[in-house]
């Protein structure tokens, strides 16, 4: 053995030697090379502009060591262009070196890449290797685009369409540029917001963002606008928007005016400020019975007049003339009476006219341009016949009384009364429509027309009816203006009533607040003033009247009783009964308050401060004021009472008054005596419009006198009228064609006051061509045309502001000034002449005639065609056209001139500056028509049948012409000359056009007659030209025309793919003696199909195409060969028939996708199967073969999971994942259509799909409801989608959704009557969504135009209301905000936190070190109560006392892990548990996960799992609901062996049945004696499962974790013997059993103890089922589950008794078979299991095996009859009551040597434990005779050392030690002893072996098949090893299996010998 030893270490030296030296060499050969995988070069990219010193590569990569010392590798930089890269070799770091410079991408320095080479030398082979380091330089954004031109220019049109590009000034290099690279250098243009023209960037768009190109947005209007400033912008289109530069330029769009708008008559009455002008009508009255001399031309009022609105088309030549047309009239003979002049626009009438027949004619007039404008004009005339006893209109009443509220809204009708119940009805009758007598009621509409003369803006009168009513037009206030006086005309359109006054009063309304006129008041009083004397007199003014304006008087406070005031005079007085007291003071509070209703009533207050002072003994005279203020009009009358003034006086003496100042004009007169003021003189306001009179009171005492104040105001009265300036000019003069312009000033003053003093000026005669400003100055309101008008008489009007105001007029003259603006104008814009060719020279065709408008022109003409030139020539001064050469139409038409020649002419004006005016002049050359038509056959001959239809055809003639092509004159066509063949022109006819000969009725003739027809062909020429030919036409023989055999032919359908010459069908017709001739003569007329002339076979004679032609019908005739070679044919109802040929369709077009590219999008919280996009192919086929079946190819992804599905025959992608976090991300991929439902012919079509969510979106917020958005969508999608890829081609614009408004702060609210539309769009060159801003620019920026195109579909008032953000992005920029509100807060509350935070953090690391004293206390703890004696007893105390801790191997918490090692013995009691998990598993039984817990060990049963706590660990149990039935262990009565272990033993079923996996069975004697006898006469028979059977279980009574420990350990001490005594017997021939209860012996040979193993357990031969599993288990993997099955009662019965079978051999047995390997074998244990989790559900059962043959002793009894099979568990007997277990004795002393070579009964040892069900309880088990005292000593002493020899209570303790171990934490555990590798029970036995046998220690590490091996697999076996390793031997496994199918016992008890397990 030593020398294999070394052996084994010199090989492994040898090996380790030869690998490190392979390593060198590898490693020598591996320098210089990259040690990263990719390609050899390594490309990096950097920014321009980089600084000096940015790293390029951060590291090479390549082997080796470059530096000092141990140096393997030297870099060297190579082809370093211009020193850009620096080379740092020890880092193997690039550099870049850009000092005092810039690396600089962009011209004129353009370094794009630069290429290094590093040079790698290996220094120890010397090998060179060069890598390339490739850097490529990126552009950076640092050029702004640059315009070419500082402006740009372009007029357009009015008149151009919207979407013309109107500007392409950009292209090329003429706009904008920009020298960085890539999207850096791509310029892209837009319109910008120009806020000095806010107008111009909604008028035009750009079309094409890249080229820049400009198109018109919105309609253009010269009338409105001529000029806008574009502010375009040029930007680059750089990647990142913020980083993108831009520059701008101005686009100047002047624009032209165009012809758009129609005429208009004059006068125009604007339409509110407008361009509009309201419908005119024009008026005339004709006397009756009036001749037409007399009276013509009408005299129309106003004079009919129109004009082109278009006022400035250029050139003047181009603009249009107006004509006049009467459209319609009433009554329908109006033109019997009445004509208009079309150019003048004079009205003539053309005879008489009664009134008795027709009192009024109404017509509509018309005036259109005269070059066909399709916007007329219109105007009404309305002609009155006047008679003797026509009348004027007249009102009902003279005077009009209305009423109004001054809170009345717009809208109210005026009424009637005060009381505002009833409308004022105005009404207005005229005689003429309906004569009244007095008191008559009117019934007829007169049809009048009323109107107001003033404050047409405050009030309306309805149009029509026949009460018409006055409505409030604009708020009153009468405050402001209490009354409205106008008056009202009606006029019937003749004559007008006289006017009537109209009087509106406006009713006051409680909006004024009384008001004092001071805040405050102080006033003295004395203590003698008597009750009722007045303190002060206050006066609180309200603007209102009646009730709303009387105001109410109260001291709300201060009074205390001593004052009073009157409520309606305000007067403070002093209340009856009090005494004043010297030195107090009062502040009154005092309210002044409307009458108004509650609800409405106003107020105000003040404070009136009062202070009591002692008497006087002499008072002068009090006014009750101290100052009086009143207004009195100027117009007051003289002798009128102003004011009184009466004072009082105390002492009641007489009172003198006087005026002492202010009246010095003695205009007023104040009596001395009773104080009354009286106005003496007039009052002038103009004079004097304000008096302050100081007036006293006397007594006549000295001091007694007392004063006030007098303020009077004139008030004004409108007593002057404004009065124009003398000097002010009336001549005044203005220039044409120019609005705005300053005409002059005019100024009136008014010396009234006030709105009776305020001037305004209004123009009267002329409203529409001037306008006056307030402050009289005169600008003309529209452009001014001379030529139209030279001269104004403008009435000015000065009027002031008064309610009835007065006015002044004043007429101006003014003058209007020509300018050259008018371009000479050509009678006619287009002349037409025709001249005849060959004209001679100097032939004048055409006078032109031009006329200029301005006042100074001199017109000269000129033809402006160079070409026509030298054709033509035009008399300058005259304007006449003559001929220069002689025309020849022929030539012109051979040189491609053709007919007509078409070329300009001008009109000069000479000295003038407009442009000149131009005609266009069409010579039309007439041809001479000088050829006549000639027939190619002077003689055509034709045959017919007999019996011929109508419109056969028999020949064609054929005439030419030798004229022009294209002229008239070569134009032929044909005609029957009747004359010359009168009776063959009754049967036959030639059409027309086409020459061919026709038959003209049906025919009816002899055969062999032959009819003559002349042709004559004429052509269109002038003269017309004709020729005639001569037709005969002979009648066949019948005998010579064939008979079809049918009239229609149906072949069979023909494939469209057939190939040429496919035959389709035979026809056939017969003729008497003839040869037939067979041709197609119709529906053939593309020529697919040909027909054999001899043989009638009809086959193809071209491809076909079922696309194209389905079918078709083909015409055939059969000719006589005879009539066929005399060129003539015979077309009659026989010889003639229809094919009908159906083609049929094949599958020969492959699917053609309606896009190639189809984009979709999907949101990040799509669901799954959410449908994406719809994929539509279409085929030309038809049926199956446009069925389409569509699939998708999509790339593999990581997770191997699609991303979409499609539906096959719908072609919709549905989502088939969650897109979450996945934005801006996209799935490309290729859909497949094919035809034929999937098997015909395929085409692809690429998909894109981009992932967006709400922040890609924009809403567009319509107003139609969401039912219309959706039925519209595709309409409004497509729209929408036109203005997206106007800036960015292909666009694709999703919608998202579709629902109700939303709105609100939250976007809670819903409006079912809008709609928001939620898409988004995108780029197809990015794959990704357009960016919501940029979105939003494109959409909101073209929203005008977009409403445009929406309107159609929408419905009238559909629109685009905005275009806004999603609800979410509202959300989260809300939510962004408010958390900036509460940052401070936050931050403030994150202190206090951490602040708090801190003493905790203390405490938890004081708990911590806490715990872990007490942890490791729990350790010692553990193991001072795992190393104590299991009971009994203490022995004597014989050896000298010791430390506890030392005899364990623990004398300090430092020392742990030596601890650990020293007590692994103690965990070796228990290591087999986990080679019984791993066996169990192995065995394929049942395995269930349980909470994982080293501390757990888990019983299974098919019913009951058990899960209680690992002995070696605490008391308390955990898991299972039946925690409580724990596994018991009962003490041994064995003399030899001491206790033993109560649990059964598990066999395993045979190795030729391993389809039905065995389960561990228990079984007593009389069973297995049963069991083998059943084995030996059922032999091979098959078995079959029964049905599972009752279990009864029964509990095993509850023993403590200590005695627990005990039995486990007693095993363990007899290991040592019984290995001692198997190696030395090696082998066995028979064993031994004996019954614990009955004492009886059974001794087995090694042959029937094999046959019972061999012997596969067969549930049905035993009337049983499978029994059930046993398992012990603490693994993690997931295994299948095997069948569980009920345990059979009569296992039940006995199957405690089995643990009591004993042997007399000296050895222990396992009884395990290991069965057939499967043709899968299960998966490998775990190296370290764990607990497994509970069972889910049971599986099924496995089908059952055969057994096999055994041939066993004969039973001693006969087994029992099985019970049936009852469901549910019976209860337990009921005479089995139990019983507490006896005490356990000590343990066992080892035994002697003696002992060893005796033939000790021996302990069965089970390979598992049984579940608790079919564990008999110790109470019911049969209980030996009690042993002898000797004997129970012998072998079962064991000899303690140290302390533990000492100790004399050692019972008492282990319980305190237990006691205080379950005070100490729950959850604090012994020392897991599974820190090192399970240590299994048959490695504890080895290792016992090892202590005593030296030779054994050295070779047990090297065996996997001796006692340390324990079977797990039927495949492979595990070697539990001292270090808890799993080993597999799949060799000793076969092995054993080999072994154990041998027939030979010898064989098998040798194997058996050295294969069996101790577990």
């Amino acid at each position: 053995m030593r020398r294999g030893w070394w052996l084994v270490r010199w090989l492994g030296t040898g090996m380790a030697i030869l690998s490190l030296l392979t390593h060198s060499w590898g490693q020598d050969t591996e320098e210089c090379k990259l040690s990263r995988p990719g390609p050899p070069a390594t490309i990096v990219t950097i920014d321009e502009e980089s600084p000096n010193g940015t790293v390029l590569v951060g590291n090479m990569q390549i082997n080796g060591r470059p530096q000092d010392p141990g140096r393997t590798i030297s870099l060297l930089l190579l082809d370093n262009y211009d020193y850009w890269v620096i080379l740092d070799p020890t880092r193997q770091r690039l550099y870049l070196n850009s000092t005092g410079r810039v690396l600089d991408r962009d011209p004129p320095n353009s370094i794009t890449t630069i290429v290094v080479q590093i040079q790698c030398t290996n220094e120890l082979v010397g090998t060179i290797i060069l890598h390339e380091v490739r850097i490529v330089v990126r552009d950076k954004n640092d050029n702004t685009p640059r315009f070419q031109q500082p402006r740009y220019y372009v007029a357009v049109n009015e008149l151009t369409p919207v979407g013309t590009t109107i500007f392409t000034g950009f292209a090329g290099n003429n706009g904008a540029t920009d020298i960085d690279d890539g999207p850096n250098g791509h310029i892209e243009y837009s319109i910008l917001y120009n806020p000095n023209d806010p107008a111009s960037n909604g008028t035009v768009s750009v079309a094409n963002t890249l080229s820049g190109h400009i198109t018109l947005a919105e309609r253009l209007n010269y009338e409105e606008r001529t000029r806008y400033l574009v502010l375009v912008q040029a930007n680059d289109r750089a990647p990142y928007p913020p980083n993108r530069r831009t520059a701008t330029t101005t686009l100047t769009v002047d624009v032209l005016d165009g012809d758009d708008l129609g005429p208009m008559f004059l006068p125009c009455v604007l339409v509110n400020n407008t361009r509009d002008c309201n419908p005119i009508t024009y008026h005339v009255a004709i006397p009756e019975f009036t001749e037409p001399s007399k009276l013509n031309p009408l005299n129309v009022t106003p004079s009919i007049r129109a004009v082109d609105m278009d006022r400035n088309i250029q050139p003047p030549s181009d603009r249009p003339g107006i004509h006049y047309f009467i459209l319609v009239g009433h009554p329908n003979t109006y033109p019997e009476y009445f004509s208009l002049n079309r150019t003048t626009a004079e009205l003539h009438v053309l005879q008489p006219i009664s009134r008795d027949v027709y009192q009024r004619f109404t017509l509509i007039i018309k005036a259109e341009q005269d070059n066909g404008h399709p916007l007329p004009a219109y105007a009404d005339l309305i002609i009155e016949i006047l008679d003797e006893n026509n009348q004027a209109p007249y009102f009902q009443f003279a005077t009009y009384q209305g009423y109004v509220s001054e809170s009345s809204p717009v809208g109210t009708t005026i009424s009637a009364s005060a009381n505002l119940t009833a409308p004022l009805g105005v009404i207005a009758l005229d005689n003429d429509i309906e004569e009244l007598d007095p008191g008559e009621t009117p019934t007829k509409d007169p049809m009048v027309k009323i109107t107001l003369n003033d404050y047409t803006t405050i009030f309306g009168l309805t149009p029509t009816g026949l009460i018409r009513y006055l409505r409030l037009l604009k708020p009153v206030d009468r405050e402001k203006q209490m009354t409205y006086t106008f008056t009202m005309v009606s006029s019937d359109g003749v004559q007008q009533s006289i006017p009537v006054t109209v009087n509106i009063l406006v009713l006051d309304a409680n909006d004024n607040t009384p008001t004092f006129p001071e805040v405050s008041y102080s006033v003295e009083v004395f203590t003698d003033m008597q009750q009722g004397e007045t303190v002060l007199q206050l006066t609180a003014a309200d603007a209102d009247e009646g009730l709303n304006g009387l105001v109410t008087y109260e001291i709300l406070a201060g009074a205390q009783g001593d004052f009073i005031i009157n409520n309606r005079t305000g007067r403070i007085t002093v209340a009856p009964g009090v005494t004043l007291t010297v030195g107090r003071s009062y502040a009154l509070t005092v309210k002044a308050s409307d009458n108004a209703p509650e609800t409405q009533r106003r107020s105000s207050i003040t404070t009136v401060y009062i202070e009591v002072l002692p008497p006087n003994n002499q008072s002068p005279p009090r006014f009750p004021l101290f100052t009086y203020s009143l207004e009195v009009s100027e117009a007051m009358r003289i002798g009128a009472i102003l004011l009184n003034l009466q004072a009082t006086d105390r002492e009641n003496d007489p009172i003198t008054y006087r005026i002492v100042s202010g009246d010095s004009q003695k205009v007023f007169n104040l009596s001395e005596t009773i104080g009354l003021l009286l106005l003496d003189q007039p009052l002038d306001r103009e004079t004097t419009d304000k008096y302050r009179l100081i007036v006293t009171a006397s007594d006549g005492n000295p001091g007694g006198t007392s004063t006030t104040t007098v303020n009077i105001v004139v008030t004004d009265v409108n007593d002057n009228d404004p009065k124009f300036n003398i000097t002010t000019p009336t001549n005044f003069t203005v220039q044409e064609e120019q609005a705005d312009l300053f005409i002059g000033e005019v100024t009136a003053t008014d010396p009234d006051a006030g709105p009776n003093g305020q001037v305004r000026y209004r123009i009267v005669n002329h409203p529409d061509l001037f306008t006056i400003s307030e402050n009289g100055s005169i600008y003309t309101r529209v452009p001014l045309d001379r030529e139209l008008r030279s001269q104004y008489s403008l009435v000015v009007e000065a009027s002031d502001g008064a309610v009835d105001p007065r006015r002044t007029s004043l007429t101006l003259s003014i003058q209007v000034t020509d300018i050259d603006d008018n371009s000479p104008m050509f009678s006619q814009q287009t002349y037409v002449v025709n001249v005849p060719e060959n004209s001679p020279v100097g032939t004048v065709v055409l006078k032109l005639s031009a006329v200029d408008s301005d006042l100074i022109s001199n017109v000269t003409y000129r033809i402006k065609t160079e070409s026509a030139q030298q054709l033509f020539s035009l008399n300058p001064i005259t304007g006449e056209l003559a001929v220069l050469q002689t025309l020849d139409f022929e030539n012109l038409a051979a040189m491609g001139m053709g007919a007509f020649y078409t070329f300009q002419v001008e009109a000069v004006d000479q000295g003038g500056v407009m442009p000149p005016g131009q005609a266009t002049v069409t010579v039309r050359i007439t041809d001479m028509n000088d050829f006549s038509p000639i027939f190619v056959q002077d003689l055509y001959k034709g045959l017919v049948a007999p019996n011929a239809e109508k419109g056969t055809v028999i020949t064609t003639v054929l005439a030419e012409d030798q004229d022009p092509p294209g002229t008239p004159a070569s134009f032929v066509r044909y005609r029957v000359d009747l004359d010359r063949s009168p009776y063959s022109g009754s049967i036959f006819d030639v059409e027309e056009v086409s020459g061919r000969v026709i038959t003209k009725v049906n025919l009816n003739e002899e055969p062999s007659v032959t009819f003559k027809l002349f042709v004559i062909a004429f052509d269109d020429g002038e003269p017309v030209k004709t020729n005639s030919t001569l037709v005969e036409i002979t009648v066949l023989q019948p005998s010579r025309i064939p008979i079809f055999t049918q009239e229609e032919y149906k072949f069979s359908p023909v494939s469209e793919l057939a190939p040429f010459g496919k035959r389709v069908g035979t026809i056939l017709a017969a003729a008497v003696n003839q040869t037939i001739f067979y041709s197609i003569v119709a529906g053939n007329e593309l020529g697919h199909f040909q027909v054999n002339n001899r043989t009638g076979v009809i086959s193809t004679a071209k491809p076909l195409d079922y696309e194209n032609v389905t079918s078709y019908v083909l015409r055939v005739q059969a000719d006589s060969m005879v009539v066929v070679m005399s060129n003539l044919r015979a077309p009659s109802k026989t010889n003639t028939a229809k094919v009908f040929i159906e083609v049929l369709d094949e599958n020969d077009h492959p699917p053609v996708f309606t896009r190639k590219l189809y984009i979709g999008g999907v949101t990040e919280d799509t669901k799954i199967f959410s449908s994406v996009l719809k994929i539509v192919a279409t085929d030309k086929d038809t049926g199956n073969y446009s069925a389409m079946a569509y699939r998708l190819i999509i790339p593999p992804t990581p997770e191997g999971q699609d991303s979409f599905v499609i539906e096959t025959y719908t072609g919709i992608i549905k989502s088939a994942m969650m897109f979450r976090n996945m934005r801006r991300s996209y799935f490309k991929f290729e859909v497949i259509a094919t035809d034929d439902y999937g098997i015909g012919l395929s085409s692809s079509a690429e998909v894109v799909v981009s992932v967006v969510n709400a922040l890609d979106m924009q809403v567009v917020v319509s107003t139609v409801p969401p039912t219309l958005v959706e039925e519209k969508k595709e309409e409004l999608i497509r729209i929408l989608e036109r203005h997206v890829q106007d800036q960015i081609p292909g666009a694709k614009v999703i919608v998202e959704a579709i629902g109700p408004r939303r709105h609100g702060d939250g976007f809670e609210l819903e409006d079912y009557s809008k709609t928001d539309l939620m898409v988004y769009a995108i780029d197809p060159l990015t794959n990704r969504a357009i960016s919501r801003q940029e979105l939003f620019k494109f959409l909101d920026g073209n929203v005008l135009d977009i409403n445009k195109e929406f309107q159609p579909h929408l419905g009238e008032g559909g629109r685009i209301l905005e275009i806004r953000s999603p609800d979410i992005v509202a959300s989260v920029k809300k939510a962004a905000q408010a958390v900036g509100y509460t940052e401070g807060a936050l931050l403030a509350l994150a202190i206090i936190i951490i602040l708090c935070c801190i003493p905790a953090i203390l405490i938890v690391m004081v708990t911590y070190k806490q715990f872990k004293e007490r942890q490791a206390e729990c350790a010692k703890t553990a193991r001072i109560q795992m190393a104590l004696p299991p009971g009994g007893k203490a022995p004597p105390a014989a050896a000298p006392s010791a430390n506890l801790y030392e005899e364990l191997g623990d004398n300090s918490i430092l020392q742990a892990k030596k601890s650990v090692v020293k007590e692994a013995d103690h965990q070796r009691i228990f290591s087999t548990f986990a080679c019984r998990s791993l066996a169990a598993r192995s065995n394929g039984e049942l395995h269930v996960n349980l909470p994982k817990s080293e501390s757990n060990v888990t019983f299974y049963s098919d019913r009951n799992p058990l899960t209680t706590h690992n002995p070696v660990y605490d008391n308390s149990p955990i898991g299972s609901p039946h925690a409580e039935r724990r596994f018991s262990f009962s003490p041994s009565h064995s003399a030899a062996l001491g206790c033993n272990w109560t649990m059964p033993a598990r066999i395993h079923g045979g190795l030729h049945s391993y389809e039905a996996p065995r389960r561990q069975v228990l079984m007593d004697p009389t069973t297995w004696e049963l069991q083998i006898l059943r084995a030996a006469m059922n032999g091979g028979r098959g078995t079959e499962s029964s049905d599972a059977l009752d279990i009864s279980g029964s509990t095993e009574t509850k023993m403590s974790v200590r005695e627990q420990a005990r039995q486990f350990e007693q095993p363990t001490l007899l290991e040592q013997p019984l290995r001692q005594s198997r190696e030395s017997l090696g082998s066995f021939s028979s064993v031994l059993v004996r019954d614990r209860d009955s004492d009886e012996i059974l001794e087995l040979t090694s042959d029937t103890l094999f046959s019972i193993m061999d012997y596969p357990y067969s549930p049905t031969s035993g009337g049983r089922d499978v029994p059930p599993s046993i398992i012990i288990s603490q693994g993690e993997e997931q295994w299948p589950l095997a069948s569980q099955r009920p345990t059979p009662p009569v296992l039940r019965e006995s199957s405690s008794s089995i643990s009591s079978y004993m042997t007399v051999q000296p050895c222990q047995i396992m009884v395990e078979l290991i069965p057939d390997p499967p043709d899968i074998p299960p998966p490998l244990p775990p190296r370290r299991p764990q607990p497994p989790s509970p069972p889910t559900s049971p599986p099924s059962s496995p089908p059952p095996s055969p057994p096999s043959v055994s041939f066993l002793p004969e039973p001693r009894y006969s087994p029992p009859s099985p019970p049936p099979p009852p469901p549910p568990p019976p209860p337990p007997p009921p005479h089995h009551k139990p019983r507490a277990p006896p005490p356990p004795p000590p343990l066992p002393s080892p035994p002697s040597p003696a002992s060893v070579h005796s033939r000790p009964v021996v302990q069965f040892v089970p390979t598992s434990l049984p579940p608790v069900s079919m564990l008999r309880p110790v109470s019911e088990r049969k209980h030996p005779r009690p042993l002898d005292p000797a004997q129970a000593d012998v072998g079962t002493k064991r000899e303690l050392k140290g302390i533990l020899k000492n100790i004399q209570n050692l019972a008492e303790i282990e319980r305190s030690i237990a006691n205080l171990y379950s005070q100490v934490d729950k959850n604090c555990k012994a020392p897991k002893f599974t820190k090192k590798p399970p240590v299994t029970e048959e490695s504890e036995g080895a290792n016992k072996l090892q202590s005593s046998d030296p030779r054994h220690e050295q070779s047990t590490p090297k065996t996997t098949s001796s006692s340390s091996a324990v079977q797990i697999n039927p495949a492979t076996s595990v070697n539990c090893t001292e270090d808890g390793t799993s080993q597999p031997s799949v060799a000793a496994e076969a092995q054993r299996s080999s072994q154990l199918n041998s027939n030979s016992p010898s064989d098998l008890s040798e194997n058996f010998s050295s294969q069996s397990t101790v577990l």
